[in-house]
């Protein structure tokens, strides 16, 4: 049995194939409930038998250990992501009973003594803790099953401390003897008197030689001159390709050849050439955490996250805070132009947070609309967007006066009986938690999480939005969007971050009978009346060709 519930979503929509003269009847979409109480969504205008290609894919990153735990050990593994697959992706993108990501970013899962594992011990096995290779190859047949890409974070930067090559580094160096294969296998120097301005390197116990850690003393850092390095870095991701995953993620991208930006490039050019020769398809994103300056010299290699969009300084956040999306929407365009001109495939990863930053509802409130306004704006723009675990909630997480990670990386509250806990050291007061769970959100039409769910089935109706030619449309200070053309066909999306009401003459957009509203998305229904749409506060709008 089955009841309609009102769409506490303001949600219009129609589907982009009835595209008849002027404008459409607008049809309010239909949400229905199940008998387990779980919300989805009908309506013809989000069916699509569109199959997205790699660079275009809405990813999902997951700190293993806090996302969902299937042995009552309190830490997340890999049959807890396997076990919660339905909830991410049920294999059928018109269901509207998933989340709907296309892709899956694994953080570290690699044999490692801590709680992040981004210090390896060894890079060919699977951390206990999280489970064994056999679940790994059972998560990739599932994701292949599904057409969901996964991709493993992959730190070779630095290694961690207890790592067998660390050890062997070591021997060597106490014995003096070079002709070890392991004495060069780290970035050393000899004395204190040599070590480089700027870097950080400690002394190797019983000699006069000290390794590179910039990060920490438990950290340290692969040589990259050395060809054993490399062969072993291409050897370990031919063994994970081997059984099934997809690609990488690669951490700190620009540290491999410390502020040598031309080392760093050259190494993963050579990197990237290589690994293509392996998989053609091979997905990668590298972090390079700079300016665009910066980032862009790397692209000839490989996408990279585009920093200067995430956090609270981000643009993202200060086009949602109504600052001018016009702001953001010229930065994309001349972005994608400038990255595709340095590889013909690149394209723009944005993000609003990850593991290593302060949760997005922290900064962009769910109460004053901010946060789904900011999810209209990367979510529905061009490129493979990533969003972090429990963001589609609001969980919240940050330093805070402890000054630690864990508080950002805390338990998936998943409100089922789900026994993850929070990382070692997370202290995040209670009272600044989220309030609601995984389970009453999905049980809710009005909830942040059916406010995601339907932004990635518009996505994905809409495939120009992902992949087109991308032209920043110029609106007033408070609306903007954009046109994407892709295959001899455009769609036209505008968004209204402000909190009042704006109109746009779409005739002002040469070359484009935009005619049809396929759908509206935010705090009020927009309006299409002859070329003109009225937008709502907080709202956006797809509009595709009559």
């Amino acid at each position: 049995m089955k009841r309609a519930l009102s769409l506490l979503l303001c949600l219009v929509l129609v589907c982009p194939l009835l595209s008849g003269c002027g404008a459409p009847n607008a049809a309010v979409a239909e949400i229905e409930e199940d008998e387990g109480g779980e919300v989805r969504l009908t309506d013809a205008a989000l069916q699509s038998d569109f199959v997205c290609r790699d660079n275009d894919r809405v990813f999902y990153e997951i700190f293993v250990g806090s996302f969902s735990d299937s042995d009552g050990d309190g830490t997340g593994d890999l049959r807890g992501v396997i076990d919660r697959m339905d909830y991410l992706n049920d294999g059928d993108p018109n269901s509207g009973k998933s989340l709907g990501v296309e892709g899956i970013w694994l953080t570290p899962i690699f044999s490692s003594p801590s709680y992040h594992k981004y210090d390896v011990t060894d890079y060919y096995t699977i951390d206990p803790a999280f489970g064994t290779e056999e679940d790994l190859r059972e998560l990739c047949e599932l994701c292949e099953e599904r057409n969901v890409k996964l991709i493993l974070d992959l730190p070779l930067n630095h290694t961690g401390a207890q790592n067998k090559w660390f050890s062997l580094f070591k021997t060597a160096h106490r014995a003096g003897n070079t002709a070890d294969p392991y004495y060069d296998f780290y970035s050393w120097c000899s004395g204190s008197e040599n070590i480089p301005t700027g870097r950080t390197f400690r002394q190797v116990e019983g000699t006069n030689d000290y390794y590179e850690c910039n990060f920490s003393g438990d950290m340290p850092e692969l040589n990259f001159d050395s060809e054993t390095v490399r062969a072993e870095t291409l050897a370990i991701a031919k063994y994970w390709l081997e059984r099934g995953v997809d690609g990488f993620r690669f951490d700190a991208v620009k540290y491999v050849y410390f502020g040598d930006h031309g080392s760093n490039v050259g190494f993963w050019q050579w990197y990237m050439d290589e690994l293509r020769a392996l998989d053609g398809g091979i997905y990668t994103v590298g972090e390079v955490w700079d300016a665009d300056s910066v980032t862009d010299q790397y692209y000839g290699a490989l996408n990279c996250f585009d920093f200067t969009l995430s956090q609270a300084e981000g643009l993202i956040a200060k086009a949602a805070a109504g600052s001018g999306v016009g702001n953001l929407t010229s930065y994309v365009e001349s972005y994608l132009a400038g990255v595709r001109a340095l590889r013909g495939d690149a394209t723009i990863v944005p993000f609003i947070s990850n593991h290593d930053m302060d949760r997005a509802a922290g900064f962009l409130p769910v109460t004053n609309g901010r946060m789904r306004m900011a999810a209209n704006l990367y979510l529905l723009g061009p490129g493979s967007p990533f969003l972090y675990y429990g963001e589609e909630l609001g969980v919240k997480g940050s330093r805070g006066s402890s000054n630690t990670d864990a508080n950002r990386r805390l338990a998936m509250p998943w409100g089922d009986g789900d026994t993850v806990a929070d990382p070692p050291g997370a202290d995040y007061p209670e009272k600044n938690r989220l309030t609601t769970t995984a389970a009453e959100q999905i049980a809710d039409a009005g909830s942040l999480y059916t406010y995601y769910k339907t932004l990635l089935m518009i996505r994905h109706a809409n495939p120009e939005i992902a992949r087109g030619e991308y032209h920043a449309v110029a609106g007033s200070g408070k609306l903007g969007g954009f046109v994407s053309e892709w295959e001899g066909s455009a769609v036209c999306v505008l968004h209204n971050a402000s909190t009042d009401e704006q109109r746009f003459d779409l005739s002002a957009i040469g070359g484009h009978d935009f005619s049809v509203l396929a759908a509206s998305i935010g705090q009020g229904d927009a309006v299409l009346d002859g070329s003109v749409l009225t937008l709502p506060p907080q709202t956006s709008a797809v509009l595709r060709e009559g």
